[in-house]
């Protein structure tokens, strides 16, 4: 059972470094310093409507915290290099969360901009239109909890697959007369 529990997780490990493989192959070529554009060069009806999207989507949660992370991961990082600063490391990052308090506010700007150069002003406002519909509504609210159960979906499937390909692998090898 030990080795069917290794194999498991051997077949785990084996789907998760594909998938991360293929993310950061995907990462690399999307990655040239993803900007958005400047909202002032967008049509600013366009950037409306992509804002009102993103409201509606709550995107705001996914980054709500990003400065005051930011802050502690430096500090984190400063600390390990230089402990006899912490007091003074400390107080810098009190004085950093006040001073760009607010600062996220620029990822929601960039994240508008950037639908507003994927999308048109038109089609823009037929999302937000479908996004207040019955079935808009329903879009938001039962997404995230589809994409986390298509996710635990996919995780069982590859434990069961590794448990299929686990014992066919001892069927090939019991023919061979071996044993694992």
């Amino acid at each position: 059972m030990r080795k069917l529990s290794v194999a498991v997780s051997a077949a785990i490990l084996a789907l998760t470094a594909v998938t991360a493989t293929a993310q950061a192959q995907q990462k690399a070529q999307t990655q040239q310093k993803a900007e958005a554009p400047a909202p002032n060069t967008l049509p600013p009806g366009a950037i409306a409507a992509a804002k009102e999207i993103l409201v509606l989507k709550n995107a705001s949660s996914v980054y709500q915290g990003a400065v005051v992370s930011t802050i502690q991961n430096v500090k984190n990082s400063l600390l390990q290099s230089n402990i006899n600063l912490q007091r003074d490391i400390e107080e810098i990052s009190l004085k950093l969360a006040r001073d760009l308090s607010g600062k996220e506010s620029e990822i929601g700007e960039g994240m508008a901009a950037i639908y507003a150069t994927h999308f048109s002003e038109q089609e823009l406002k037929d999302l937000l239109a479908f996004y207040k519909s019955p079935l808009g509504k329903k879009s938001l609210e039962q997404e995230p909890k589809s994409i986390e159960a298509s996710l635990n979906y996919m995780r069982n499937w590859g434990e069961d697959l590794a448990l299929e390909v686990n014992e066919m692998f001892r069927q090939e090898l019991k023919k061979r007369g071996k044993d694992l």
